[in-house]
């Protein structure tokens, strides 16, 4: 029997504690209906027996407390809720308890922003993590000994998991279900759920936002200067004699203040551009290739692929259905 600990932590998304349970009780039930015995034991865990959340909206009531739990085999680190550092501050005491039944053999899995309570632990120091799109920057800023994976559903590293943003925890969750039982439980859980098994990343979800929350000014004006300007063909020289910084200076400030190259910057500012217009215009490929200031059409497809995980009309036939019956 695989002891399952989902944490209730202050200021959780209730889904996030609820769906786990609900996946591998249902897992359970599959494996009785086919004459084997039931594999997990789901307990919730928490530092109170009763925690309130969504403004008291949903009240919580754990199986254990924290010190009650003398051994588990899998912990969920469900998503949080509002400020961030505000819920870790209020969830401070889960990180002994955590570091402590890891030592001890157990796997630990955080769920979309979850990550931010599992990185405080020190555990995910030098190792591969995943958390929801919108939160990447301040994740960096908060935990920049921990390689945070762009765009990827889910993470695995020396008993650790992770999962991308929102919905993506179900990928992990499947994953986890076939890792401990098989293959075609694990596809039969997601039939059930009505959930893409195989989906590997949150690409085609993320809306770039141009990484502007820093301090220099200078590189500020430039990012504004190519969202501006996307459609024309901009070189990094341009950009660094607007800069009055010469080249390899202005690349290296630009990049320690977006996370990026000029050129994958200028890519991703174009692409979002290109998103926005297969998901409301009837443009076909090549249109919008041109509006965006790509003339080769291997070049864009590529990149387009590379940032978003899908091709142009893949990406334009799963979000504009207009254009797809037009």
């Amino acid at each position: 029997m695989k002891h399952i600990s989902i944490l209730v932590p202050e200021t959780a998304v209730i889904e996030a504690i609820a769906d786990p349970g609900y996946l591998f009780r249902m897992v359970n039930e599959f494996l009785e209906s086919s004459g084997k015995p039931a594999l997990f034991q789901v307990q919730l865990v928490g530092l109170s027996k009763e925690v309130r959340l969504n403004n008291s909206l949903f009240s919580v009531h754990t199986d254990q407390l924290i010190h009650e739990v003398k051994k588990t085999d899998l912990i969920f680190i469900p998503a949080i809720s509002g400020h961030i550092k505000t819920a870790l501050e209020l969830n401070k005491e889960f990180l002994p308890w955590i570091i402590d039944h890891y030592h001890k053999g157990a796997e630990v899995a955080s769920l979309c922003i979850g990550a931010f309570l599992l990185a405080s632990t020190g555990l995910l120091k030098g190792k591969q993590c995943s958390t929801h799109w919108l939160h990447a920057t301040e994740f960096r800023e908060m935990f920049p000994d921990v390689e945070l994976v762009d765009g990827s559903i889910i993470t695995e590293e020396q008993r650790l998991y992770s999962s991308g943003g929102a919905n993506s925890y179900w990928n992990l969750l499947l994953y986890l279900v076939e890792k401990y039982t098989d293959r075609d439980t694990a596809i039969l859980a997601s039939k059930f759920f009505a959930i893409d098994i195989d989906r590997e990343s949150q690409a085609a979800f993320m809306m770039f936002q141009g990484q502007k929350d820093h301090e220099d000014l200078e590189i500020r004006k430039v990012q504004e200067f190519i969202e501006n300007n996307y459609q024309d063909k901009i070189t990094v020289d341009q950009l660094a004699a607007m800069s009055s910084l010469g080249r390899r200076s202005f690349e290296r400030r630009f990049r320690k203040a977006t996370n990026n190259t000029v050129i994958e910057y200028t890519q991703r500012v174009k692409i979002e551009a290109a998103k926005r217009s297969f998901e409301s215009s009837r443009k076909n490929i090549t249109e919008v290739m041109f509006d965006v200031g790509y003339t080769d059409t291997k070049a864009f497809r590529d990149v387009f692929k590379k940032i978003t995980g899908l091709t142009p009309i893949e990406y334009r036939n799963k979000y504009n259905k207009q254009a797809v019956m037009a």
